[in-house]
């Protein structure tokens, strides 16, 4: 591999209504910088259009329902992007863990960026099968026609997981890792920085307890919402008892999900230096004891 690529966490959106142990959830996306492929964001997060008018781009049961996010433009990627000193046309790929509604609303703010993801979550994206699918996926999100770059082939296994690498234009320490369930083409993003590997696993869990410890455990309230909007349920929770062994067999792998605020903030708290030690940190244990 290459030079270890320096990564940038962004909270891209405060979603104020699902609240786990009473925190509002974050929408957790990574700003990467790389030699070679300019920047490269994972996951967007909610863009500028959904700020301006969040029930019309994002439609009433996820605003008023599910999620009521804060009316805060700064939390668009787009702005993040500026206040690190970058110029946001740098940002010339971004990869998808799936293609929800807050996690692919800043698209559009990126138009020339190349967007990276599973073949399965494109075609069902795309497809719009099943009402469940008709509220997730807005093609109103992707209307600017971004250029996609589909995947399906695997290739090397990831510590013990699936893997899709040489993804095209980006470099070697950026993999997709299928975790599906969540959705039929959910993915985890496997990104080698400077302290080794870490994934972020998208939505395929949101309670940090349902991953790291012995047993499963889960807050109500993101349980059932992920209940809810779940496509295959045995998928998914196979993949978190995977996720789970991954945590207890390579403890030095910092996996962290989209939209768990204490695990944003150990990411960042590393990313700074104002959190040493292994991972997971101090406010990620009090989340996992149910504080």
């Amino acid at each position: 591999m290459s030079a270890a690529l320096k990564v940038h966490h962004l909270d891209c959106a405060c979603i104020q209504r699902l609240r786990l142990h009473g925190r509002r959830l974050a929408c957790h996306c990574l700003l990467i910088e790389t030699p070679s492929s300019g920047l490269v964001l994972v996951d967007t997060g909610l863009g500028t259009q959904d700020f301006v008018d969040p029930a019309r781009r994002l439609g009433l049961t996820f605003t008023y329902v599910y999620a009521n996010p804060k009316r805060d433009p700064s939390y668009a990627a787009v702005h993040q992007i500026r206040k690190l000193g970058f110029d946001p046309a740098d940002v010339r790929h971004i990869v998808m863990t799936h293609m929800d509604l807050d996690h692919v609303g800043g698209l559009a703010d990126f138009p020339n960026a190349t967007i990276h993801l599973h073949a399965r979550e494109l075609d069902a994206c795309r497809a719009r099968r099943t009402w469940k699918d008709k509220k997730r996926y807005l093609p109103v999100m992707w209307a600017h026609e971004p250029r996609f770059e589909a995947y399906s082939e695997e290739g090397e296994p990831w510590m013990g997981f699936e893997s899709i690498r040489s993804l095209r234009g980006l470099p070697p320490e950026i993999l997709l890792v299928p975790l599906f369930g969540h959705t039929l083409g959910h993915c985890g993003v496997a990104v080698s920085d400077r302290r080794g590997w870490l994934l972020h696993a998208g939505d395929a869990y949101f309670d940090a307890r349902e991953v790291h410890g012995p047993d499963r455990q889960c807050a109500w309230m993101v349980g059932g919402f992920q209940a809810i909007v779940q496509t295959k349920r045995a998928e998914r929770l196979r993949n978190q008892d995977r996720l789970r062994r991954l945590t207890t067999e390579h403890p030095e792998v910092r996996v962290f999900c989209a939209h768990n605020p204490w695990e944003l903030e150990a990411m960042r708290g590393e990313a700074t230096g104002a959190a040493r030690g292994p991972f997971p940190h101090a406010g990620l244990a009090a989340a996992m004891r149910g504080a």
